[in-house]
């Protein structure tokens, strides 16, 4: 499916998508996908990514709105030129979607600025079409 890769005040954010097949229940519309999330701090200042917002639409148009701190379980402290990467997952009811958001980063004077998660695609082998 390919790396999406955005930067923001110099923290790139590098997302790759991949397909759960093994997890997919196609006959009950279940599908399922983890991301790999790569997050790089390209600046001088140490920063904490203190919350998520993601957005996740499936191929019906269905808008998922997930808010909450952190990621997995954690609130990394990235020094300058370190990386914190984690894999995570999505189901959905379509054979296909796409997601996008931002994580919200605190600097050492407690600043807080939000940096742009890419959009990706959520794309799977089964075709969303059907015969009538």
């Amino acid at each position: 499916m390919g790396k999406y890769t955005q930067t923001t005040q110099a923290i790139t954010v590098t997302v790759e998508p991949f397909f759960l097949e093994e997890q997919s229940t196609p006959e009950e519309n279940h599908y399922v996908w983890a991301y790999h999330v790569q997050i790089e701090n390209r600046s001088r200042a140490t920063v904490q990514l203190v919350n998520r917002h993601w957005r996740i639409m499936d191929s019906s148009g269905n808008v998922q709105d997930v808010r909450g701190e952190g990621v997995v379980g954690e609130q990394p402290v990235l020094q300058p030129g370190n990386s914190f990467e984690y894999t995570s997952g999505t189901p959905l009811p379509t054979p296909s979607g796409f997601m996008a958001g931002t994580y919200q980063m605190e600097d050492e004077a407690g600043e807080r600025f939000d940096v742009e998660i890419p959009a990706f695609s959520l794309d799977s082998p089964f075709e969303a079409t059907r015969i009538h």
